[in-house]
């Protein structure tokens, strides 16, 4: 299945292709411009402002709540019913200590308020609150891709696996370029997209 994309891609590897290296490159723009610093952080607003800012060449729902119901595995994320009430709250839930952080990003994956992209915007959104609130990023080069999505398969039901994981990730390099293109390159392997660097990009 191909989106309905801005670009008039109707092939749907050539659109992975072609998403995967604007969003990259936009990914990289966002920190190299500290634009997301300007952004609310830990808000559904916050997370609405990296997700436009990746996609809005690409998509017409970027940064916009999906209006359709989106299941993955057999798991069906929040309902559209309760969608705009759930990501209220979360933008509410605390998020002064890594386990508040990490719940509250449960939540939000729960919720995975977008058509499509929701996991590299909202993983750039957790990196985003932990700076602010503990001076710390995930080091997302270090979290093996099947341990995660493992993690956060079970996570709905119990989110101890993937406090391990993304804790013993946990560094205090928070300004580094480097680190910072590695976990957009992890977080894009996550979820199928190798085929550029990001440090290849600009």
């Amino acid at each position: 299945m191909t989106f309905k994309n801005k670009l008039g891609i109707t092939d749907s590897l050539e659109l992975a292709h072609t998403e995967e290296k604007i969003s990259k490159t936009k990914a990289l723009e966002l920190f190299e411009t500290g634009l997301l610093d300007t952004f609310e952080v830990g808000t559904f607003k916050g997370l609405s402002q990296i997700h436009k800012y990746l996609f809005e060449d690409i998509y017409d729902f970027a940064g916009k709540i999906r209006e359709v119901n989106i299941a993955k595995g057999g798991f069906r994320f929040a309902s559209i019913m309760y969608l705009s009430e759930a990501l209220e709250s979360i933008s509410k839930m605390p998020q002064s200590t890594f386990d508040e952080i990490i719940e509250k990003y449960v939540e939000m994956n729960v919720a995975h308020p977008f058509r499509e992209g929701n996991g590299r915007s909202t993983r750039i959104w957790l990196d985003a609150i932990l700076k602010k609130e503990l001076g710390q990023v995930i080091d997302w080069s270090k979290v093996n891709k099947e341990d995660y999505l493992l993690a956060m398969e079970r996570s709905p039901v119990k989110d101890i696996e993937i406090k391990f994981l993304l804790k013993s990730a946990l560094i205090d390099k928070i300004n580094d370029r480097n680190i910072y293109m590695k976990g957009i390159d992890a977080s894009y392997h996550y979820e199928g997209y190798d085929l550029f660097k990001t440090e290849d990009l600009k």
